[in-house]
């Protein structure tokens, strides 16, 4: 079989935060920007690897989700603990430098693991868990 990794979605509160983290910090490129206010799904890719996308949507876009599950998601949204994404760089204590500087909410610091990887995680804008797995 060839399948691939195409496309995975986090959700997002605030377009602008979220610009200003995945585009401007982490550096992806926008490839598309769809519908207006908080309600926008913001689509990047990364210059490594244009054929993969990230797309962050609202969580209260399924009309099938209650007042009380959007409630619930946004609080475990809030923990870090509701989705999160696995990054990867041969440069990880330059991006942890530069996300440090920028004042985006450090989990933890390059660290070794027990499980063979170093990496380090942040916090995006929307709580979302983002862990940055260095390349090596």
């Amino acid at each position: 079989m060839d399948i691939t990794i195409h496309t995975t979605f986090l959700p997002h509160t605030d377009p602008e935060a979220s610009l200003a983290f995945y585009r401007d910090l982490l550096g992806f490129e926008l490839a598309m920007d769809v519908g207006q206010d908080d309600m926008r799904w913001l689509t990047f890719i990364s210059p490594a690897q244009p054929d993969v996308r990230l797309v962050l949507n609202p969580p209260a876009a399924d009309p099938g989700i209650t007042e009380d599950e959007q409630r619930t998601i946004r609080e475990l949204m809030a923990k870090g603990s509701y989705q999160s994404i696995i990054l990867g760089t041969k440069d990880l204590d330059g991006v942890f430098e530069k996300l440090q500087a920028a004042d985006a909410e450090v989990v933890s610091e390059p660290t070794e693991q027990p499980w063979g990887v170093r990496d380090c995680a942040f916090r995006d804008p929307a709580g979302n868990m983002v862990r940055i797995d260095e390349v090596r």
